[in-house]
């Protein structure tokens, strides 16, 4: 049947248009974005699974930062342990100088100055061994943690070593001197005993920075996984939205030129009034 009043071929044909537009405007999107689910409206159940696994990639975020500072911190106290234990090897070196009942007095007192000086620069050193306000040298803490997990109810422990004069480790007072042959002899000994404990305590200390450190590389790989994952659920394929978004376009035109064609059935009426 022809009508003026209902032209079914222009209702079909403006409802493919219409699907056709729809279709485009989705591949568009995927397009602009890179992605293929960008919303709940895509698809809720991988679009909350993607944003569960962003919230884990933003925690470890967190936990990396919380490992660097620690890293950083005991990385600060292994450097000084070292130049300490640098100090105590010069400082031996003075005593056994002064130890040598052949030299004068004058000598003596240039050793023991020399001497005095290198003891001085440890309790320096020590204070100085700080990083972001913490300090695991001087016995103002007894541990540092970082965060080791997502869930932040995990730590990975850096025990502190208190390296200043006087203390468990080294035991030269911070008032030592080799001022007397007598006096430095017992020094080399106590300077011996300092330099084995000192020697065993960054050994420690070098582990802890080393178990840090690995914890901090595989937290990067897994956050790496995680986001290999969140791309692999809601990531565009951009070669295949390419081929889609140039036939739809011309699908498009097609549509176009279906409702402009049926648009024109009902002229067909006036041929039959025609005389």
């Amino acid at each position: 049947m022809i009508s003026v009043n209902t032209n079914y071929g222009a209702m079909i044909a403006l409802q493919n248009l219409n699907a056709t537009n729809s279709d485009l405007e989705g591949v568009q999107n995927r397009v602009n974005t890179g992605l293929k689910i960008s919303g709940p409206k895509d698809n809720g159940a991988v679009w909350a699974i993607a944003q569960n696994m962003r919230m884990d990639v933003m925690a470890l975020n967190a936990v990396t930062q919380s490992l660097n500072r620690t890293l950083s911190v005991a990385d600060t106290a292994v450097a000084a342990g070292t130049g300490i234990s640098e100090l105590l090897k010069e400082m031996k070196e003075k005593a056994l100088a002064a130890k040598d009942p052949s030299i004068d007095a004058n000598a003596r007192a240039a050793y023991n100055a020399d001497f005095t000086a290198l003891r001085d620069q440890i309790t320096k050193t020590v204070a100085n061994a700080a990083f972001d306000g913490s300090n695991i040298l001087n016995g103002s803490v007894t541990n540092i943690q970082a965060l080791a997990n997502a869930d932040g109810n995990s730590f990975i422990t850096v025990a502190s070593r208190n390296l200043s004069l006087g203390g468990s480790i080294v035991t030269v007072a911070s008032t030592s001197t080799i001022s007397t042959a007598a006096r430095a002899s017992t020094m080399i000994a106590t300077i011996e005993t300092s330099l084995n404990a000192l020697n065993l305590a960054l050994s420690q200390l070098g582990t802890d920075s080393k178990k840090v450190t690995l914890h901090k590389n595989f937290i990067g790989k897994l956050s790496d996984e995680l986001e290999h994952g969140i791309g692999n659920l809601v990531d565009a394929d951009l070669a295949k939205e390419s081929a889609r978004l140039q036939s739809l376009q011309t699908k498009q035109q097609l549509g176009i030129q279906a409702l402009s064609i049926a648009n024109q059935a009902p002229q067909v009426i006036l041929n039959l009034f025609r005389s």
